[in-house]
């Protein structure tokens, strides 16, 4: 090594992707010093406003999150935008490397006429509503009876079971009690799922089909005289794949069910693309769907056969975009950060030196949580290796790369930075608030009292004199 000081890096993205970074980094055999730098007040990105709220399995994946930030050795500084409240060039400054870990978390767009009309949403803006997400708006108008949801992932799942969900089986989860409040006049009858392949195609995890079977009082309904192909390329996925051998046989389970008597359905529908949303008077009142055709490989191109279904609201889930970064090179066709292995790189391919990235926004929103372990291994292996040149190529003074120095910048310009200890404060509160009512947390919403609580400035629910702050 080239000095004998640790190595500052800052990870920017308090979510799976970061910590695990920021895990895998702290064990490696450099002396580092590490800053998590995250724009929400609060931690785990992805696992707390991605996941919808009754899927507790997967939301256990923050407990390891949290050992991980709460060991002391890594530093959270939350509620910090890079861009407003730290520039880029700021960071430079400070640390001698940066890995951004800020994920996908927009709508990928779909090219559709009547896609604008009111009453057409993004997936992402509906889960990040009834995930609590602060910076969205509190209210979401749920007026349809007959809902159309176009895609066949998990996030397609978690959409059409929130909105077929009745509320009292949701309140045992950390759902926000504006969201319950919208949610208990929802109209809804009908949600209808559309894939444009085969149910061989379909990319619903085993687990969470089936879990839709559960769900009190909502049918699951397959066609299988129209939907329900097979050409030789599926038969040999459905049949060598073993995760999806237990898709196809959850969905011809649902096939072959006899039809329920409950007050909501979800539809399950595949090989139909969507042509166009339908509106009359500027909002959406159907959805044009094109019949498709298997073409033997697993394929499928359209027949020129339309059917029409008469919706009154539709929710694209097609996949999530990066958010481009100023100053950061960034790849407008696939929606991520220019990289390779990691590496941030120009448009001639070159390295741009201490600039890393990892999880979504650096190889797109595909696989799961888990999968940005091995992803955050290969960056951070490829940072060991650069160390040498960092500590050499930084923009940084002595002064500036003093671990106090970042903190007393932002407290300068009035920067309300939470902290691990701030967030634990914010934490026992939600905490509080759910037990007085048998659940587990109730997430508080607004950013301001998010950070009015964690830093203290008001009475939490956790404090001793039980006084609850209003959500």
């Amino acid at each position: 090594m080239t000095t004998e000081r640790p190595l500052r890096v800052a990870i920017i993205g308090a979510g799976p992707a970061g910590t695990y970074a920021a895990d895998i980094l702290s064990k490696s055999d450099l002396s580092v010093s590490i800053d998590i730098i995250e724009r929400l007040p609060a931690p785990f990105g992805l696992v707390r406003y991605g996941v919808a709220p009754d899927h507790p399995r997967i939301k256990q994946i923050i407990v390891a999150l949290a050992n991980v930030l709460g060991r002391g050795d890594i530093r959270l500084l939350a509620n910090v935008n890079v861009g407003t409240d730290l520039t880029l060039q700021e960071l430079r400054e400070h640390y001698d490397a940066v890995i951004f870990a800020t994920g996908s978390f927009k709508d990928a767009d779909l090219d559709i006429p009547g896609i604008d009309l009111d009453g057409s949403f993004g997936a992402a803006d509906f889960v990040s509503w009834y995930d609590g997400h602060p910076d969205v708006p509190r209210t979401w108008p749920l007026d349809a009876k007959e809902v159309a949801v176009l895609g066949v992932g998990n996030v397609a799942l978690d959409v059409a079971r929130v909105l077929s969900k009745h509320v009292p089986d949701l309140m045992p989860t950390e759902v926000p009690a504006n969201v319950v409040e919208a949610l208990q006049d929802s109209p809804v009858t009908d949600v209808h799922v559309f894939g444009r392949r085969g149910p061989a195609q379909v990319k619903f995890s085993p687990l969470e089909l089936r879990e839709l079977g559960h769900v009190p009082d909502v049918d699951i309904v397959v066609y299988p005289e129209t939907d329900y192909e097979f050409d030789e390329a599926s038969m040999e996925v459905a049949e060598n794949n073993k995760q999806q051998k237990q898709v196809v046989k959850t969905l011809t389970d649902y096939a072959l069910k006899e039809p329920g008597n409950a007050s909501r359905r979800i539809h399950l529908h595949f090989l139909q693309s969507p042509h166009e949303v339908l509106g009359e008077d500027g909002k959406v009142v159907g959805i044009r769907m094109e019949r498709t055709a298997l073409q033997g490989d697993g394929s499928v191109k359209g027949t020129g056969e339309f059917i029409d279904y008469p919706v009154q609201a539709v929710y694209r889930a097609v996949g999530y975009w990066g958010t481009e970064i100023e100053g950061v090179p960034f790849d407008d066709r696939k929606g991520v950060i220019r990289n390779v292995a990691g590496r941030v790189v120009d448009e001639s391919g070159e390295p741009v030196p201490g600039l890393y990235t990892t999880g979504w926004i650096k190889r797109g929103p595909v696989g799961l949580i888990g999968h940005t372990k091995s992803d955050a291994s290969e960056t951070i292996a490829n940072l060991v290796e650069d160390a040498d040149g960092l500590y050499a190529g930084t923009q940084a003074t002595p002064q500036q790369l003093s671990p106090d120095n970042v903190l007393r910048l932002l407290r300068e310009r009035e920067v309300p930075v939470v902290l691990w200890k701030d967030w634990e404060v914010l934490d026992a509160h939600e905490r509080a608030l759910g037990e007085a009512q048998g659940r587990e947390r109730i997430k508080v919403v607004p950013r301001d009292e998010m950070t009015d609580i964690a830093l203290g400035r008001v009475a939490s629910a956790a404090d001793e004199d039980g006084h609850a702050y209003s959500i």
